[in-house]
């Protein structure tokens, strides 16, 4: 079973994967730097040069390859429920806990991060915010099996919830 965390980018996703990680010996695996890896370049030189959708496409190839592991943490990128069959490979052998934040904290844990680039290219940065999480979220909603609200807790704090989630799903799944 993987453990895959989904959710706008700055609710805590890349931190919690590896402090999950390292408490039940999985694996962490950020789609993102998978990318990155493959590609041998940044996220924006990648959306730069070839542009959104050719990334979403290599975005759903690292989805399918991890889909088909287990024991993983995975630390979606944030817009990696867009697409049904991202949503269908991750949850093959996962768990999807949706990890949310109001979007003043949101702006206050990313405001330094300059390795996305704008989803929309002409909002403000809180505006940006704001407007993709509205478009987001009921992919969001609709791929989460569990849902943690991570804007008052630590990295620690989270990642026991997040345990707990799973667990949680674990007990309600059918046995086959």
């Amino acid at each position: 079973m993987n453990i895959v965390l989904i959710g706008y980018r700055g609710t805590g996703k890349s931190t919690v994967a590896k402090l999950l990680a390292q408490r039940l010996g999985y694996e962490a695996v950020s789609t993102d730097a998978e990318i990155v890896r493959r590609e041998g370049a940044t996220i924006p030189e990648i959306v730069q040069r070839y542009g959104w959708e050719p990334f979403r496409d290599r975005e759903s190839e690292v989805c399918r390859d991890l889909g088909a592991r287990d024991r993983l943490v995975i630390d979606t990128g944030g817009g990696a429920i867009l697409r049904e069959e991202n949503v269908r490979a991750l949850k093959a052998s996962g768990v999807l806990v949706w990890l949310t934040a109001e979007v003043k904290t949101i702006a206050r844990r990313i405001g330094g991060d300059d390795q996305r680039p704008s989803l929309t290219g002409t909002k403000s940065f809180v505006d940006e915010i704001e407007e993709v999480l509205q478009q987001r979220l009921p992919k969001y909603q609709a791929a989460a099996d569990q849902v943690i609200r991570t804007d008052e807790l630590t990295p620690d704090e989270i990642a026991d919830r997040v345990i707990a989630a799973v667990q949680s799903a674990a007990d309600r799944a059918p046995v086959q």
